[in-house]
């Protein structure tokens, strides 16, 4: 934390986060905390709420597994599966799922998205519902999470036996699926 930066320097908490700043040369990313647990679970709970995460993309390897990142990168969805919905019982798997992928994205206006039907784009994630956790952590975020064994976008597997295969299908969408790039 800041307090604990300062303390070691011997500084004001403001010249310690100044030079970490200047040290890394602007890279320094803040983690916010600004939701409490019970706000999380009444949200979770919430038939209205969809689940997202507003981050920007990471992996564990290359310029974006450097830093340390918030851990919801990493564990947003398999953590609403594996502790929201199968630990605490606060939603059921379809309800969380429909959170995440076909509620996600009618309300986001992707119009081939989020659904497996025929002539929709093939984005699926295979999954041990037994075993599904987020590990990501504050002090080490960049961990895949546990229980995924497959991850398919766009037609095309990307995680396999739970390690990237190096393809990078993905691509920014607009609403109505138009793709961008």
């Amino acid at each position: 934390t800041i307090e604990e930066i300062a303390r070691e320097r011997r500084c004001d908490p403001l010249d310690a986060v100044c030079d970490v700043i200047i040290a890394d040369k602007g890279a320094t990313r803040i983690v916010v905390r600004s939701m409490s647990e019970a706000d999380v679970r009444a949200i979770a709970a919430d038939p209205s709420a969809l689940v997202g995460s507003d981050g920007p993309c990471v992996a564990p390897y290359g310029i974006t597994g450097q830093g340390k990142p918030h851990p919801r990168l990493y564990g947003t969805f398999p953590r609403l599966i594996g502790h929201y919905a199968r630990d605490l019982g606060l939603l059921t798997l379809p309800q969380a799922i429909a959170k995440m992928t076909g509620g996600a994205a009618a309300a986001l206006g992707l119009a081939d998205r989020g659904l497996l039907r025929q002539g929709q784009a093939a984005d699926v994630v295979l999954f041990d519902p037994a075993t599904i956790i987020d590990r990501s952590t504050y002090d080490d975020p960049h961990q895949y999470p546990a229980g995924i064994g497959t991850v398919i976008v766009n037609g095309t597997i990307v995680i396999d036996g739970g390690e990237h295969t190096g393809a990078l299908p993905g691509r920014l969408l607009r609403r109505r699926g138009t793709v961008l790039a």
